[in-house]
């Protein structure tokens, strides 16, 4: 590409979201996708969140290069898709070791590269083809694109703080750090617990009662991951989980950036 005065642009672009959902079992998640524009879903195997839902889908891919041939057939072939799903990148991730040890040769991720760490770090090069995909997708076919991930608790010890619980991205850390940054937005499902306090004596105990609606957490907390770029990071903390409510406060916060 040649770089002179004529191809400089000014003014905010927008377009199509890339979007991180996670969030605790059972809570909504492939539900919450199905009510998005036009969706279609790449049901992974060993994911069955998609089964019960009407909504279109690609057979349940076996393998990572199942996966590569859903994205390169929504960009080669005309549709009136608008949002492809990733279900789930916690399940694809066995998938992309797999593709990796045999690029590689090796038995195991642990033996890729002659081990100490380095399946993980080769295993970048195929999550990178996924996410280079949906950003094809984005750019040229002009489709939204939302991964699915489960969650997992894992103490953090934060170096400013004393140390808590928190819930991560269910897949190895590079690949969780790596989707983070390229998503537009990292959205979190869960319930709110409501937690009683009972006295014992002279003890006191505290007990949750039970969750409210399913809801998403925009933003990021001690407790769970969250955020987003351009009018994604204004959102407010929460929102009722369904797709009508994300898409109106994403409309209200435009109003006010």
């Amino acid at each position: 590409m040649a770089y002179d005065l004529a191809s400089i642009t000014t003014g905010a672009s927008h377009r199509p979201p890339r979007i991180v959902l996670l969030g605790v079992e059972k809570i909504g998640k492939s539900t919450f996708a199905s009510q998005a524009d036009s969706p279609i879903f790449i049901p992974i195997k060993g994911e069955e969140g998609a089964d019960d839902l009407d909504c279109a889908k690609f057979p349940t891919a076996n393998s990572f290069a199942d996966v590569l041939a859903a994205i390169t057939t929504l960009y080669n072939d005309d549709h009136n898709y608008k949002t492809v799903v990733i279900d789930s990148a916690s399940t694809l991730e066995p998938l992309v070791w797999a593709a990796t040890c045999t690029r590689d040769g090796a038995s195991s991720i642990e033996k890729v590269g002659g081990g100490f760490g380095k399946g993980v770090i080769e295993a970048m090069t195929e999550w990178r083809q996924i996410m280079d995909g949906l950003d094809a997708l984005r750019n040229h076919r002009g489709m939204t694109s939302i991964v699915i991930g489960h969650v997992t608790v894992k103490p953090f010890n934060d170096p400013t703080a004393d140390s808590y619980d928190t819930y991560l991205f269910d897949v190895n850390k590079r690949a969780s750090e790596a989707f983070l940054r390229w998503s537009d937005s990292i959205l979190f499902a869960n319930r709110r617990v409501a937690v009683k306090k009972e006295e014992n004596g002279l003890m006191t105990k505290s007990r949750a009662t039970g969750g409210g609606d399913p809801t998403l957490y925009t933003q990021k907390r001690p407790a769970h991951p969250g955020g987003g770029r351009g009018v994604y990071g204004h959102l407010p903390y929460e929102v009722p989980m369904s797709w009508a409510a994300y898409q109106e406060a994403i409309a209200q916060a435009s109003q006010t950036t």
